[in-house]
């Protein structure tokens, strides 16, 4: 089942950058399995937080990979956790597989 239509006006307000994952901690309060993040966004945006139920991930392909986020949203607590950015990804039988743009953008590229 598909969402209901949007208009390009409505897409063109979500704020979507490239980040780096700088930073991969253990988040043992967490309700369902999840890491905390710290992303880099380059100079414009900094340093963000987030909490990703990405476990299918160890830490270690984790740090240093580019990723897709959601940059506009309130932020969420979570626990403990001050969530700041969504880290985007795909709902697969595996668990959430990250969606990651080509190796050589720049941080804080939009996606538009």
């Amino acid at each position: 089942m598909s969402e209901p239509e949007i208009s390009f006006a409505d897409f063109q307000k979500v704020d979507i950058r490239v980040g780096r994952i700088v930073e991969v901690e253990d988040f043992p309060e967490a309700r369902s399995p999840a890491w905390k993040l710290r992303v880099d966004f380059g100079e414009e945006l900094g340093v963000k937080r987030s909490s990703a139920q990405i476990t299918n991930y160890p830490r270690e392909a984790l740090l240093g990979r580019l990723v897709l986020a959601v940059v506009n949203f309130p932020p969420r607590q979570i626990g403990p956790v001050r969530s700041e950015v969504l880290v985007l990804g795909t709902y697969s039988a595996d668990g959430v597989l990250l969606i990651a743009p080509e190796g050589h953008a720049a941080l804080g590229d939009r996606v538009g």
